[in-house]
């Protein structure tokens, strides 16, 4: 393929699994990821599977860290597979003038560039956002960072565990006294959807405008905007609410109960209506329905376990399917509390198709579809790349010969 900015549409592309389709929405867009671990990685992932080319560029002594976590999916990393699919593998030692020169050849011919370098570490190669819109104004590049920019913590390091630790969310999580962080990489993931969010609307802008944008996001500050409900109820109210486990200390009732088989159903009630259904029509206490203390939200908040108790005594005596059916029939929200390997099974996936198989350089593996469906295009689900996969191309690509590149891999360039 070779190197374009040209936004035109492409052809339509083939689907293996469902034939042709539409095309894409950022077909024939070029993105740099100078990127590794989760929140980088994701947002341009998402990118490919609008229809992008993704070239992601490497330290040719290892590659991305989350390459080595483990060999948990298909001989390669969980992480790995999960964030880099449909991108080309580009190992280019950046520290060397040979590759600093080529990636600057390749960032000239770039729509997006997207870094998540150690503090500082951009700024000193010339790599931060605003230092690459001024060489290449039509370029919409993004910095991400732990902690954002100026201020006391901002040349620290920080990953997902970190600052959520630092930005309060793991305190609103887990149980009484108890924090802990959630199983999710939230703050990851959820820096990478901002990323992906803004770059789309500076896409947008350029269409008008003729010029890029820098943006830059800090993790710490997604953090600071994701705790909003914390933040509001305790600037509000002067108290900081304890962590409900599975539920929320804001709703009651709303959380898990066993049921007589073994089984875990949640439920909750999010106004007075489905409150009053629950306690009449399901559980059949009449005593509760027609307690004043407990008719509003805030009551049944600070009675939650005499709420709980009620509710427990009766899911005891029913399976979880009794129990979702009685729920279900009094228009009632409810689950059941499932694990990975149930996640996997799920018919809600299964039934509607959601799964594709996706190549890798050691075999093929199962990954589910992105949540949005386009009526006129489906992601192409492209290939994992192995590391420097796709250097020989890329750097030919740029104009580099296969002489050049014999001496740059001795060299270690690549």
């Amino acid at each position: 393929m070779t190197i374009t900015t040209d936004e035109a549409t492409d052809e339509a592309h083939e689907d293996p699994q469902r034939g042709a389709v539409g095309t894409r929405p950022l077909a024939g867009l070029l993105v740099v990821g100078l990127e590794q671990a989760v929140a980088a990685p994701i947002a341009t992932r998402h990118l490919a599977d609008m229809g992008a080319r993704v070239i992601k560029i490497e330290n040719p002594r290892g590659g991305d860290m989350t390459r080595h976590y483990d060999s948990a999916q298909a001989g390669m990393a969980a992480h790995f597979v999960w964030c880099n699919r449909g991108k080309e593998s580009l190992a280019l030692n950046i520290a060397d003038p040979r590759g600093a020169a080529a990636l600057e050849r390749l960032l000239a011919r770039a729509d997006v560039v997207i870094q998540n370098f150690a503090p500082g570490a951009a700024a000193r190669r010339g790599l931060a956002a605003s230092q690459l819109v001024a060489r290449h104004p039509r370029l919409v590049a993004v910095d991400i960072s732990g902690y954002g920019e100026g201020g006391p913590l901002s040349g620290k390091r920080a990953y997902d565990l970190l600052v959520q630790s630092e930005g309060g969310s793991c305190t609103v999580t887990g149980g009484p006294g108890q924090p802990a962080k959630p199983g999710i990489a939230m703050i990851d993931l959820a820096t990478g959807m901002y990323a992906l969010s803004w770059i789309l609307g500076a896409l947008h802008a350029r269409h008008s405008t003729g010029r890029g944008e820098a943006i830059t996001i800090g993790m710490f500050d997604v953090v600071a905007e994701w705790m909003g409900y914390q933040v509001n109820y305790t600037m509000g109210t002067g108290l900081e609410q304890e962590p409900a486990w599975v539920g929320s200390p804001a709703v009651a009732p709303y959380g898990t109960y066993p049921t007589s088989d073994g089984q875990t159903v949640v439920l909750g009630t999010t106004n007075d209506g489905e409150w009053q259904r629950l306690a009449r029509t399901v559980l059949e206490r009449l005593d509760l329905a027609d307690d004043p203390a407990l008719a509003g939200n805030a009551g049944r908040v600070a009675q939650r376990a005499r709420v709980d108790e009620a509710i427990a005594a009766w899911t005891s005596t029913v399976t979880l399917k009794e129990a979702q059916d009685v729920l279900d029939a009094a228009g009632l929200g409810n689950a059941r509390l499932n694990g990975v390997q149930d996640l996997i099974d799920h018919p809600q996936l299964a039934v509607r198709d959601r799964w594709r198989e996706v190549a890798t350089p050691h075999g093929a593996f199962r990954a589910v579809l992105p949540p949005p469906v386009a009526a006129g295009w489906t992601p192409p689900m492209g290939q994992v790349p192995g590391l420097g996969e796709h250097s020989t191309a890329v750097l030919g690509e740029l104009g580099y010969s296969s002489a050049e590149l014999i001496d740059w891999r001795r060299d270690g360039v690549i």
